[in-house]
């Protein structure tokens, strides 16, 4: 059964531009993850300032083979260097996505989120067009 990972990001107003933009220069990089089953980030169109960062995975195994890899620390830099951030441990940890991740050092762009929250799912109920 399919597991499901959201990250709720809390995003300044201002900054919610930037976390889109850097999502979408990162598109397609878990794509060849094992188990990787499909992503989704959801801006707030009701005046929250929490952003959605879903991630559907087949298995809680495949979530962590992909946390522990590369391409996650690599889609974190700057965040990842904690151990809580794999976890959202802390502002800024994001293991259902990369919101606002940044390469770090002098200079570098700041994370877009100022907190993020990761919850946890699997479905009950599901349904799609039948035809």
């Amino acid at each position: 059964m399919s597991i499901i990972r959201i990250n709720a990001i809390t995003v300044p107003a201002e900054a919610g531009d930037e976390l889109a933009h850097r999502f979408a220069a990162r598109a397609g990089a878990v794509d060849g993850a094992d188990g990787f089953e499909g992503f989704e980030l959801l801006k707030p169109t009701d005046g929250r300032d929490q952003w959605l960062v879903i991630t559907r995975w087949r298995d809680e195994a495949a979530f962590e083979a992909w946390v522990a890899s590369p391409s996650f620390a690599d889609g974190h830099r700057g965040t990842a260097g904690d151990p809580g951030a794999a976890r959202g441990g802390h502002p800024g940890g994001h293991p259902g996505g990369h919101p606002g991740g940044h390469p770090g050092g002098e200079g570098a762009a700041r994370p877009a989120g100022v907190a993020s929250e990761i919850w946890s799912y699997v479905p009950v109920v599901s349904a799609a067009p039948t035809n």
